[in-house]
């Protein structure tokens, strides 16, 4: 037994560790983690552990302190450098790891930085991350001498990524890194295809000095839209800060979401696997469940968040899930894990091998009328008693279907509604989507209805 270790609580989140460097999350917090994280790696048998970093500028110091922690606990630790949180991933298959520790702040603004974590092939997340939080107040720490290695994987991990490249007809693509982790890996990808590739904010900067590192917020792809127009590509791609998150953008600048991603790559992996199931979070559009039945897949509506569906990947089998968020996982042939830089080449396979271009894909998905995704305050102790409110009040009943899972999303003949909370801010996320603008005006209205019952004033809608 050592002396505890007390971390802000706010930097132990649902799917992981995060906070403000300097503030929220120190130097000593990150080495604390490696110890408790590390020690109960030890507990489990295991023996090694894979670390990487993320382009920020706190990182490498940070990644520093985990290893320091963890080689503390008696551990090999294999340092495999600077990339995107997938290649860390792909370290804990390719160099046969028990588990692995990523350094990034993912799509957050330059002053966050965290950890993301695996152990033992699955999601570490939710109390696996109190849990650490709690051995390390306690000072429970595991020691010994361990040692740290330099297994650079970034070679292999192109290498693995390219490999599943169709290749068919040329394309001209536009790239969109950030200024992100995955900056380095696309420049070397695009060296090994055909075609023409014009990349930007490609250099790797934890300053991202070009736009916010997160490409399913349509402002931050304005850059990769005027590229895409100005040099008349088939497709845009865009990337988060860490890799594991895809911004999809059509030759007419349109935005492709979360779920039209997913059933565009499910159209390869339900030819080679008739019936298989396919996974998207609840607040997935209709366009989902329509189409993977039509090419007769098995649709399963699951949690929100990148560790629920990641887990839920592995419990059942399936061969891909994604979520509105882009976080797509492709165990079809890969590994499972959301890899975003690896699922933009399996969408230009696909766009490669056929005759329609992006938007003919596009424009045969069903078209429906949706709301965006709306959040609105709600205290943190109060946000989850008021799903169940709304819960208690519905079940079942004639006309209508209500999946609770995750929140309560409601289905009926108009189309569907969803309220769910957050499990990292102090908000209530609402959305409703119908076939025509009478049905999804009724559905706006029995949300709305609901709120007002448990006292929420709702926002405008």
């Amino acid at each position: 037994m050592t002396n505890g270790h007390q971390f802000d609580p706010t930097i132990l989140r649902e799917y992981d560790i995060r906070g403000i460097v300097g503030k929220t999350l120190t130097v000593l917090d990150v080495e604390m983690i490696g110890r408790a994280f590390g020690s109960q790696l030890v507990e489990e048998g295991g023996t090694s552990v894979a670390v990487g970093y993320d382009g920020r500028l706190s990182s490498p110091e940070l990644e520093a302190a985990v290893v320091n922690g963890l080689v503390a606990c008696g551990l090999s630790v294999h340092r495999v450098g600077c990339g995107p949180s997938p290649m860390l991933y792909f370290a804990t298959h390719h160099l046969g790891t028990d588990a692995g520790l990523m350094i990034t702040g993912s799509h957050n603004p330059p002053e966050y930085n965290g950890i993301k974590m695996t152990m033992g092939g699955r999601a570490f997340f939710g109390v696996d991350i109190q849990n650490l939080g709690a051995r390390a107040e306690a000072g429970d720490f595991a020691s010994g001498e361990g040692t740290a290695i330099e297994s650079p994987v970034f070679d292999d991990y192109v290498t693995r990524i390219a490999s599943d490249y169709a290749g068919g007809r040329d394309l001209k693509v536009a790239w969109d890194p950030g200024n992100g982790a995955a900056g380095d890996v696309v420049q070397k990808l695009v060296g090994g295809f055909g075609g023409e590739h014009i990349l930007i904010n490609e250099v790797i900067d934890g300053t991202f000095p070009s736009h916010h590192p997160d490409p399913t917020v349509e402002e931050n792809l304005v850059q990769l839209k005027d590229a895409v127009a100005r040099h008349g590509c088939d497709v845009g791609l865009a990337f988060d800060g860490d890799g594991d998150r895809i911004g999809v953008i059509d030759e007419k600048g349109r935005v492709l979401w979360g779920d039209q991603i997913l059933v565009i790559l499910a159209r390869e992996v339900l030819a080679d696997e008739p019936g298989a199931t396919v996974i998207a979070d609840v607040k997935a559009s209709r366009v989902f469940q329509d189409e993977i039945t039509r090419l007769g897949g098995t649709p399963l509506l699951w949690k929100t968040g990148h560790s629920h569906l990641k887990a839920k990947l592995a419990e059942t089998g399936a061969p891909l899930a994604g979520e509105m968020s882009a976080h797509i996982f492709i165990k079809h042939r890969y590994y499972g894990y959301d890899d975003a830089v690896y699922a933009a080449v399996r969408l230009l396979s696909i766009i490669a091998a056929g005759d329609e271009s992006l938007a003919d894909i596009r424009d045969s998905l069903p078209a429906y009328l949706n709301t965006p995704e709306i959040r609105f305050d709600c205290d943190e102790d109060k946000k989850f008693g008021i799903i169940d409110e709304v819960r208690e009040r519905l079940s079942d009943g004639d006309g209508y279907r209500v999946i609770d899972i995750d929140g309560v999303r409601v289905e009926n003949e108009d189309g569907w509604w969803l309220l769910r909370a957050s499990n990292t801010q102090a908000v209530l996320v609402a959305r409703c989507e119908s076939t025509n603008a009478e049905g999804l005006e009724r559905l706006k209205q029995t949300l709305c209805g609901q709120l007002r019952l448990s006292g929420i004033e709702p926002p405008a809608i």
